[in-house]
């Protein structure tokens, strides 16, 4: 069974002859390097070429992104100017950027579909031209109207500006809402074009290792409703979408799935998030969740080789007649999990089967 064929039954709910394996957050340079002997010069000329040989070596069926560090020598996706700008922020000066934004209606108004669908369509086509025969499967992070702007301002200054002005916060969210429907009516269009898979993982950091980081009611009231907005032009075609679960999301997980979400990727499970808890969910309309993950960053992908094939197997066991499973990793990979645990971990998926 070719790679796309093998990860379409798994979007479709089918069985495969495997589980497919999906990469894309392999944030190691020097595993990059080892799986493809590349040059440290090469890889730095070329993060994303190297990093997409690497999957190829591995073996995935698909690659949802290519992670490159931003700063040569590290493996960070951000420098040291972003978090000395988060530091520099104050409450008043994240609501004065907030209130500077353009209004929700001025950037309906700006929207050139035709010139932003081409510019999608172009980058489509030759990330898959890229991949070869792995699917390209990109997350897309702009697909969730964002509640929280920590990454912008830092922490303390953007969580105190939303608990104490939510009035003046909420624009925040409305003008990101704007955007996430026009990314949404450009993916839509792909897929019913058949240009995109049908399939995107997307979603917010919003929860840290004990829960949601803001109050569940809250996003209730003030984002899931938006959310409902922007996915809208999604679910009419029939798209798939699988929400990233950071930390503890267990508060959350029936409000994503009760906005249409058809599928979850993580898990922490440190942090409580069970996988047999989750494969036994369906979507709004009684239908098998799709699984991308679960296999530990933390834990088990940085214990004894042993526990990693243990996982794989577990994983297969567990989600077998209950969810459609695409083995993904909880999180990015970073330089502390060890080469040979990665090795494995693809290994074993490659020579499972569902038989």
């Amino acid at each position: 069974m070719d790679k796309a064929t093998r990860l379409s039954r798994a979007f479709d709910l089918e069985l495969p002859d495997r589980p497919p394996i999906l990469g894309g957050w392999l944030a190691a340079p020097e595993h990059v390097q080892a799986l493809t002997g590349c040059s440290d010069e090469a890889y730095w000329a070329d993060s994303f070429r190297w990093g997409l040989e690497a999957e190829r070596i591995l073996g995935s069926d698909g690659v949802i992104d290519v992670f490159q560090p931003v700063v040569r020598g590290g493996y960070r996706i951000v420098d040291h100017t972003l978090i000395e700008r988060r530091a520099s922020y104050t409450v008043e000066s994240v609501l004065a950027e907030i209130e500077a934004l353009p209004d929700p209606d001025e950037l309906a108004a700006r929207f050139d579909e035709e010139q932003r669908y081409a510019e999608l369509v172009a980058d489509l086509q030759a990330r898959q031209a890229q991949c070869g025969d792995m699917l390209w499967c990109p997350a897309d992070w702009e697909l969730v109207p964002r509640a929280l702007c920590y990454h912008e301002f830092g922490y303390d200054s953007s969580l105190m500006a939303l608990a104490l002005y939510p009035d003046r916060y909420r624009k925040w969210i409305q003008v990101n809402a704007t955007k996430s429907r026009q990314r949404a009516v450009l993916c839509a269009r792909a897929i019913r074009e058949g240009i995109h898979p049908g399939v995107i993982l997307t979603g917010e950091d919003a929860c840290g290792q004990t829960g949601p980081l803001v109050s569940p009611d809250y996003l209730r009231r003030e984002q899931f409703p938006l959310i409902e907005y922007a996915w809208e032009p999604l679910l009419e075609v029939g798209a798939k979408i699988v929400i990233h679960c950071d930390g503890d999301c267990r508060a959350l997980v029936g409000d994503f799935l009760a906005l249409g979400a058809s599928g979850l990727q993580g898990f922490q499970q440190e942090c409580g998030m069970d996988l047999a808890w989750i494969a036994d969910k369906h979507t709004r309309h009684g239908a098998p969740l799709i699984i991308f993950g679960p296999m530990s960053v933390t834990t088990t992908l940085r214990g004894k080789p042993e526990d990693v094939r243990a996982d794989v197997y577990r994983a297969m066991q567990i989600c077998r007649g209950k969810a459609s499973l695409v083995f993904f990793t909880s999180n990015t990979i970073l330089p502390d999990v060890p080469l040979e645990n990665i090795k494995i971990f693809w290994q074993t998926v490659l020579e499972s089967s569902w038989d």
